[in-house]
């Protein structure tokens, strides 16, 4: 298969670096780390230590016939990203949103609107990009896609690439239970500059169960309900992770995070159904404050 990933930062990198074991694979990356690719090949770091000799370009003007292509970017560069290829695209072309937060699938339809068929997935990976051409793969361990016929053979596809998928019945609540988890660890590993499980242990439970409650308690009036213990299931989850959050990563460089998307989306939509949401107010704006320093 075709694929190209748009937006190859540190999880594009390792999606792009394990597909291409199977198909004729494309990262879209920023000049200096195209380059490199291209010079030395992609080497990945942490569980495994590999190269991978694969093609890359800062910029797309050609889409082949039956191309997946994979958006990793940052929710709030989806417009930048797939703007330049809005009339390239091909009716058998898919889209897939591999992305954090609310929305991001919106952006890319109201832009694309009925050229192609545009998916929504959720993936719980760990990957930290370490400098041009090297990113550190931490784990995977899901791949959630949206329902629809072309997803069947895309999650057999990551699947044979070692990277476990499966198609959802219903993804809005996996986008749900993906962005109540991050709405507690990227904002949080962000403040303390900590790995994931710097925040593992019960000092922060405290904290970590006022933003989840405030969640679950927007979800509930968005319709979705879970009957799972949050606060457990992510303890457990990151006690051995030894990954570096994304927000702390863009903070760490500088960029832009994606808060507007978890914490200050739960914050919008809170405002909207009249229901309180006053830590993850706090901690919007302390995030937003971070970028503010870092960013200048």
């Amino acid at each position: 298969m075709a694929i190209i990933i748009l937006g190859a930062g540190a999880v594009g990198s390792v999606f792009g670096a394990k597909l291409s074991q199977h198909n004729d694979v494309l990262l879209v990356a920023r000049k200096e780390h195209a380059d490199r690719i291209n010079r030395d090949g992609l080497k990945t770091k942490g569980i495994e230590n590999s190269n991978y000799r694969i093609k890359a370009l800062t910029n797309i003007n050609e889409i082949k016939k039956n191309t997946l292509i994979l958006l990793a970017t940052k929710v709030h560069d989806s417009k930048n990203a797939i703007e330049p290829i809005k009339n390239l695209v091909k009716k058998d072309t898919v889209i897939l949103c591999v992305q954090n937060g609310l929305g991001s699938e919106g952006i890319v339809k109201k832009i694309i609107k009925d050229r192609c068929l545009v998916l929504r997935a959720v993936t719980n990976i760990g990957a930290v990009y370490l400098k041009p051409g090297i990113v550190e793969f931490n784990g995977h361990s899901y791949t959630a896609i949206e329902k629809s016929a072309e997803s069947g053979k895309i999650a057999e596809n990551l699947s044979r690439c070692g990277l476990k998928s499966y198609v959802s019945d219903d993804i809005k609540a996996e986008v749900w239970k993906k962005l109540v988890l991050n709405c507690v660890i990227n904002p949080l590993t962000a403040i303390l500059g900590v790995r994931n499980n710097g925040i593992a242990g019960r000092k922060y439970d405290g904290l970590k169960s006022m933003i989840i409650d405030e969640c679950l308690e927007v979800a509930e009036k968005e319709g979705i309900r879970f009957e799972m213990n949050f606060l457990k299931t992510m303890n457990e989850a990151i006690k051995n992770s030894n990954n570096i959050s994304s927000m702390q990563q863009d903070l760490l460089k500088g960029r832009k995070t994606e808060i507007n998307f978890l914490n200050g989306a739960i914050v919008k939509l809170g405002r909207k159904r009249g229901i309180k949401t006053p830590v993850n107010w706090y901690i919007t704006g302390i995030i937003k404050e971070m970028e503010g320093i870092t960013m200048n």
